[in-house]
């Protein structure tokens, strides 16, 4: 039951008497939630493929990002490990590098960061753990504090009263304003939560039209009972909602019909699903290209009513809603 350690995220804002567009529900959609007490929107650049260019380069991309109303910039010590990176903490690294290079950028956004999982171990969540993983995480980026400290992926043998107590401390030297959870079952994320004398502020499931498994086993639930922001990674489906590999082709068929009613392309299309849920999560994007951060910014704004949505679903899924 609710109580006073409730997972709701610090500086929420109720969507009664918002303005935007209006999704599935009713509620509005368009605008977006707060993160440690500031506004992220409905789009979040994902920063795992921050490999294989200059920093100018990665700068721009940030910049084009931050211009286009994308707030909230994630990363996490372990991205450098693929995608061409050169190593554990590369994108911390060079992120670190393009906010040195550009005065005020770090004041335009709200900055994330995930510790947690050790190659090799594979995950780590204990309490020395977490407190090296989130300095050392300070010190590549080149700040003295994060807005979202998160746990990537949960470390079964780790008691959640000891990640909370790593997640008190850092918060009260001031290391990190809110915390959040990744790849956590709800059951997971309420042990934890037990543990918290604050709230939290997020969670970051796989959602896309490719992984429908938030609707039910319970994660958006939580979010709507708590006010736990939605982090959702992956919302084009790893691409394949674009190419289409692996897709229903019933599936790939609906998100044309969709994207001709309301002139988006396919990636649009699965931007605007994810968008259209309640409790309006934030869509995590990894795009390069300006023009399309700009289009997945306003298809995040784009109304999808009951009928289209449930649709979607039956056509992702190959089978009728009961």
């Amino acid at each position: 039951m609710p109580d006073e350690r409730a997972p709701t995220p610090t500086g929420a804002t109720p969507t009664t008497g918002a303005t935007g567009a209006t999704g599935a529900s009713g509620a509005t959609t368009a605008t977006g939630p707060e993160v440690a007490g500031r506004p992220v929107g409905r789009i979040g650049l994902g920063c795992w493929r921050m490999t294989g260019a200059d920093d100018a380069t990665h700068g721009a991309w940030v910049g084009a990002a931050v211009d286009a109303g994308i707030a909230l910039v994630d990363t996490a010590d372990v991205y450098g490990l693929d995608w061409g990176g050169t190593g554990f903490g590369a994108c911390e690294e060079t992120l670190g590098r393009v906010l040195a290079a550009s005065p005020g950028l770090r004041d335009r956004i709200v900055l994330a960061t995930k510790g947690g999982i050790v190659p090799g171990v594979p995950y780590d969540s204990s309490a020395v753990a977490i407190t090296h993983a989130c300095e050392a995480s300070l010190r590549r980026l080149g700040v003295d504090h994060v807005d979202l400290y998160q746990i990537h992926r949960p470390d079964l043998f780790a008691h959640p009263e000891e990640v909370a107590g790593a997640l008190v401390g850092l918060h009260d030297r001031g290391l990190v304003r809110a915390v959040g959870v990744s790849n956590h079952t709800v059951a997971q994320t309420r042990a934890l939560v037990a543990h918290l004398p604050f709230a939290l502020a997020t969670t970051q499931p796989e959602y896309s039209l490719a992984h429908l498994d938030p609707l039910r086993d319970g994660t958006l639930d939580l979010c709507a009972e708590t006010g736990v922001v939605p982090l959702a990674w992956s919302p084009l489906g790893g691409g394949r909602l674009v190419s289409g590999d692996g897709v229903r082709p019933a599936l790939l068929a609906a998100m044309t019909a969709v994207g001709d009613e309301h002139g988006l392309d396919r990636a649009g299309v699965a931007i605007a699903f994810v968008a259209a849920h309640p409790t309006r999560p934030v869509a995590l994007v990894g795009t390069r290209d300006p023009d399309r951060l700009r289009a997945l910014v306003d298809a995040a704004a784009v109304h999808l009513d009951r009928s289209t949505v449930y649709g979607l679903i039956e056509a992702a899924e190959g089978v009728p809603l009961p």
